[in-house]
């Protein structure tokens, strides 16, 4: 699965650089009060994503891969709640978080994906 290839080769980590950049362009937009709680915290999660997707990918074993696949799950859900509540107070309108959302979804699928065929060559 892994070759010659590198974590930049993989299309789940390009998609997850653009969600880094759409979810700064949108906590560039959020009130002053939440640049240093709601923002920092959405930017650390969206970080997280590409960030761990290219750790494990680096990593010898496939078990450590799948470990860190796991962490992306967590932090492009931690993301997506973090948009939610975005919305809940007001400070975007579903239809400004919908890409974010939708890479977000697009991103679940390719990491299960990638998951259940490493989990197959292990069995």
């Amino acid at each position: 699965m892994r070759g010659n290839n590198t974590y930049r080769d993989l299309i789940v980590w390009q998609k997850s650089m653009d969600l880094v950049e759409d979810v700064y362009r949108l906590t560039r937009l959020l009130p002053d009060e939440e640049r240093y709680a709601l923002s920092l915290q959405m930017r650390r999660s969206v970080v997280s994503i590409p960030s761990n997707i290219a750790e494990g990918q680096s990593r010898k074993g496939d078990k450590e891969f799948l470990n860190f696949l796991s962490y992306a799950i967590g932090s492009k859900s931690e993301l997506e709640t973090q948009l939610l509540i975005c919305c809940k107070l007001d400070y975007f309108s579903e239809k400004e978080i919908e890409k974010s959302m939708s890479l977000c979804d697009e991103i679940s699928k390719m990491i299960y994906a990638i998951t259940d065929k490493l989990e197959k060559i292990r069995e």
